[in-house]
């Protein structure tokens, strides 16, 4: 059942306020139960069982200390799960400010791709095969484009963040892509976007492009015998019924899309650190958690992004959220052509050579940077910071700073 939802009443809470609902508090009333009647593999487990116990005494604790009153904290240690809601916070701030300090006094545009629902049930069985083709075929379809004298004739940058989900949660692959609004010609000159102020590329040429080497590629693997076919799909071992089922993908529409470039180069990077390290919901949208029932926030984008309201039975919920659990040691966020890591730091030096500005870097204020992993604000002087001193693990073993360590006054009575 579908309701509208206050958007006031969604964020009355702010932006700093603890949620009041968790995932974990669904994973710790009705994982049990899932557990015992769903098959699960050994990453979900763990995910779920790190979900469950972060911010508990089983992975520890720390004691911080400020730098400007000596108010000191003692928390539990956080999982670190890159799918547990409550852990992304530090890896994306240190994520943003690293872009920021890289940023070039370019345009930057955010490109989008997306596959057709129609492949959703072969995912669930080729995670992994799927993803990276997805990730492959994009790319490719930006690199191609920048080489092309037709749309620019030069190499471009760009990295990509994978989101396997929609506001739902139910499966909705699709890549956010920033790219370079220009690129470097091999005799090392810049050629701005011919599109400049609208979009980096036309989005039905690159949707048309990419939709071909996708396809190209799953027939491929379909040929090897690479692709797990599901019992609702084992009818396509039958090559002919295959070719039927591919001609019906390609007749989907396959949406590229494309934003004009950003102001300035650092509202890219706030934009795209929305993106970042987001896993499949955040605690902030669940409204309740009531006899089996879960009730969350979601954004209607069909419905001009309404905020509304999904209700969704415990185990159903948890399926869903299971649905976006990565492959191990898949990474979701890559980079690509001159933003490729080794060479990233070679060609934005050579970019700023070619735009006359060697020595120029974008300015970033320090109010633009965000809090890292050290720089959580004190709740009591609300001036200073919280510094780490003592990390305890689980395992016993103490980590000191002990630059700080001897500010704390031990009472030994």
């Amino acid at each position: 059942m579908l309701a509208p939802v206050d958007k006031k009443e969604h964020k009355s809470e702010g932006a700093s306020a603890r949620p009041k609902h968790e995932v974990a508090d669904i994973f710790r009333r009705y994982g049990a139960d899932y557990r015992s009647g769903h098959k699960l593999s050994p990453k979900q487990h763990q995910v779920m069982f790190d979900i469950e116990h972060c911010r508990r005494s089983y992975f520890g604790y720390h004691i911080d200390i400020c730098d400007a009153c000596d108010y000191v904290d003692q928390s539990h240690n956080s999982c670190r799960n890159r799918h547990c809601p409550k852990c992304q916070g530090i890896a994306r701030r240190i994520w943003v400010n690293a872009r920021l300090k890289d940023l070039l006094p370019i345009p930057y545009y955010h490109v989008v791709f997306t596959l057709p629902h129609l492949l959703n049930p072969l995912v669930g069985w080729n995670r992994e095969l799927i993803y990276n083709l997805l990730f492959d075929c994009a790319a490719e379809t930006l690199l191609q484009f920048g080489r092309d004298p037709k749309w620019l004739g030069a190499q471009i940058g760009f990295y990509g963040i994978l989101h396997s989900w929609g506001g739902k949660l139910w499966q909705h692959l699709h890549l956010h892509f920033i790219v370079s609004g220009g690129g470097l010609t091999e005799d090392n000159r810049w050629v701005e976007a011919k599109h400049k102020g609208k979009f980096i590329f036309p989005v039905a040429a690159l949707s048309k492009v990419f939709r071909g080497k996708f396809v190209e590629g799953l027939k491929h693997a379909y040929l090897k015998g690479l692709l797990v076919l599901p019992n609702g799909l084992k009818h396509l071992s039958d090559r002919n019924r295959f070719e039927e089922w591919v001609n019906a993908l390609v007749a989907r529409n396959w949406v590229v899309f494309s934003k004009p470039p950003f102001k300035t180069p650092q509202k890219v990077v706030r934009y795209i650190g929305r993106y970042t390290h987001k896993v499949a919901i955040s605690n902030r949208r669940i409204i309740s958690i009531d006899k089996g029932i879960v009730r969350f926030a979601y954004k209607d984008y069909k419905d001009r992004g309404r905020i509304k309201e999904c209700k969704l039975r415990a185990p159903e919920f948890i399926r869903r959220f299971l649905m976006h659990v990565l492959p191990n040691g898949f990474h979701r966020i890559r980079h690509y052509g001159l933003f490729a890591n080794g060479k990233s730091k070679a060609n934005a030096a050579q970019i700023r050579e070619a735009l006359g500005s060697e020595n120029e870097v974008v300015p970033i204020r320090k109010d633009q940077l965000t809090e890292d992993h050290t720089g959580i604000r004190c709740p009591v002087c609300k001036k200073g910071r919280l510094i780490p001193i003592m990390v305890i693990h689980r395992v016993g073993l103490v980590v000191i700073n002990v630059l700080y360590y001897n500010r704390l006054s031990w009472d030994t009575a």
